[in-house]
């Protein structure tokens, strides 16, 4: 293996990696409200424009890389909507009692404590 694909395969094993501790916590916690509707569907658009280019290279790291990509932003979106849905009545509001931002998880009491 020539030096460029070996860095390709790593760089692309590690970039991967660092996708998963954000996928981890966004289907554990369920709590994707500090995500952009517009950043994720853009994301999304912008993988599947982009997939017209990388899959007419040469089949190597760049492949795995970009469908790294675009599983996670898919996924992303996916749970959004669905997390969304579940947090919200059925007139479109917030559940009571449902903070967003960094406010999470912080009782009221304690944010002057910090």
């Amino acid at each position: 293996m020539n030096l460029p694909v070996l860095a390709g395969t790593l760089s692309t094993v590690l970039f991967a990696l660092g996708m998963l501790p954000m996928l981890v916590k966004a289907a554990r916690t369920r709590d994707l409200a500090s995500y952009s509707l517009g950043n994720l569907v853009l994301s999304n658009v912008a993988n599947a424009v982009h997939s017209i280019y990388v899959f007419n290279l040469p089949a190597g790291p760049i492949w795995a890389l970009h469908l790294a990509y675009v599983l996670a932003s898919a996924l992303m979106l996916a749970w959004w909507w669905r997390y969304r849905e579940t947090e919200h009545g059925a007139a479109g509001s917030p559940a009571a009692g449902t903070r967003e931002g960094s406010a999470a998880g912080i009782n009221f009491s304690e944010k002057g404590a910090q």
